[in-house]
């Protein structure tokens, strides 16, 4: 660390917040700048589509940090400025407006944008993408009682967009080209699961569909499907996924492949370049260092944990199993792990009482858990993985047993 004075992170969100901070309490004295696109300081994004949308938290809470705290810590924050160039022979990044900044360490926390729908009418009034305060801002003054909402997309933005239209009284239809909601994240069974519930709680679906054109003259009035159906809508969210953002990355001539390439300390192929958080692509431990981009706060934190780590010159964190969750109506989903080439499945607990647990093996190693309103079952299950312990699915399926001595109980 000795010959790095000045460190540049492009990027205020919950990673690049994150990394700043970590440096600080970490030790770095030099100079620490923040850029950012948005005009706010580091703040949540998971609340967004859940409680910062039905109007149960303000921006106050939402904010990582209280402002002032930037400030005392000595962390200068640049608020709604983007970044244009980065020249990796003078180690310098061009922000727009002309002004540069010179850096010995650059930490790319540049994030992912929302993907648009790729249709015509896609900009009219009432459509919206759903990732930052002003697209949620914008969305609020439309979610009156008995309006129609339309929702492209049954992710997990969708969904929780879905059960807050529900919850104020709008009247929702998700749209979803895939043949069942939440198809990339669990399996079947969880996703039938979330099906149903959405269903009872009055969401219609139209599954294994298409939208090709959004209707309307000046605002939208409908949505059109590829069979010629139309949804009727006042406001649309597409909910379609993000695209990491690695336009400067590229540009610079980094290693770019649906996201910037790193490797186990955060580093690019430029070793005063770092990158973490959505845009980032790194080895993930527990799955054999597999490459991987994971949209999550676990990854930006722990990105941010290990980015700092390095520039310091401290040991390696620990890295947790990858960790995601989702909250609709009173069900809270947590997962950890990667469910992608399980051969088998395993419940505990049951359907109908709205409270399981999914685990998932590959072979006879546990790779994943979807936990329904069942929190010892995730945490114990996050151990198992992360430890790498072996425990046979019948051990997990037997409900007589408490998960804390399965846990106990459980070999490497």
């Amino acid at each position: 660390m000795s010959d790095i004075a000045r460190i540049v992170i492009l990027g205020a969100g919950q990673a690049g917040g994150e990394a700043a901070q970590r440096l600080r309490t970490g030790g770095f004295k030099g100079e620490l700048t923040l850029i950012g696109e948005e005009p706010y300081p580091p703040y949540q994004r998971p609340p967004l589509s859940k409680k910062y949308l039905s109007g149960e938290m303000d921006l106050e809470h939402l904010l990582l940090r209280p402002p002032a705290l930037y400030e005392e810590e000595n962390i200068a924050v640049l608020k709604g400025v983007r970044a244009v160039w980065v020249d990796r022979t003078t180690r310098r990044v061009r922000l727009e407006g002309g002004r540069e900044l010179p850096y010995d360490a650059l930490i790319l926390a540049t994030g992912a944008r929302a993907r648009k729908l790729p249709v015509a009418g896609a900009d009219l009034g009432g459509v919206f993408v759903l990732r930052t305060i002003a697209d949620v801002d914008a969305i609020q003054k439309q979610f009156q009682p008995g309006a129609k909402l339309a929702v492209i997309g049954a992710g997990f933005i969708g969904l929780e967009a879905a059960a807050i239209g529900r919850k104020m009284g709008l009247d929702v239809t998700v749209i979803e080209a895939a043949a069942r909601p939440l198809a990339r994240v669990v399996s079947p069974e969880t996703a039938g699961f979330y099906l149903d519930e959405h269903a009872a709680h009055g969401v219609r679906f139209a599954l294994s569909a298409m939208p090709v054109i959004i209707k309307g003259a000046e605002r939208v009035r409908a949505v059109g499907m590829s069979d010629g159906a139309e949804i009727a809508a006042d406001i649309v969210i597409a909910g379609i996924g993000i695209t990491p953002e690695t336009s400067l990355a590229q540009h610079a001539g980094l290693h770019v492949d649906d996201g910037i390439i790193v490797d186990r300390a955060a580093r690019t192929s430029d070793h005063a370049i770092y990158a973490i958080g959505d845009c980032a692509k790194r080895p993930v431990h527990h799955y054999r260092d597999r490459l991987c981009r994971l949209e999550s706060v676990h990854n930006a934190i722990e990105g941010a944990k290990v980015v700092a780590a390095t520039i310091l010159g401290q040991e390696p964190p620990h890295e947790e199993a990858p960790w995601f969750w989702s909250d609709q109506y009173d069900l809270k989903l947590q997962i950890a792990g990667l469910f992608s080439g399980y051969d088998r499945i395993v419940r505990r607990g049951e359907l109908k009482d709205r409270a399981f647990a999914h685990f998932y093996f590959a072979g006879e190693r546990l790779i994943a858990v979807d936990a329904v309103n069942k929190p010892g079952e995730y945490l114990g299950a996050k151990r198992l993985i992360e430890k790498d312990l072996k425990v046979s699915p019948e051990t997990l399926a037997d409900n007589s047993v408490p998960m804390k001595t399965i846990v106990a109980n459980a070999g490497s």
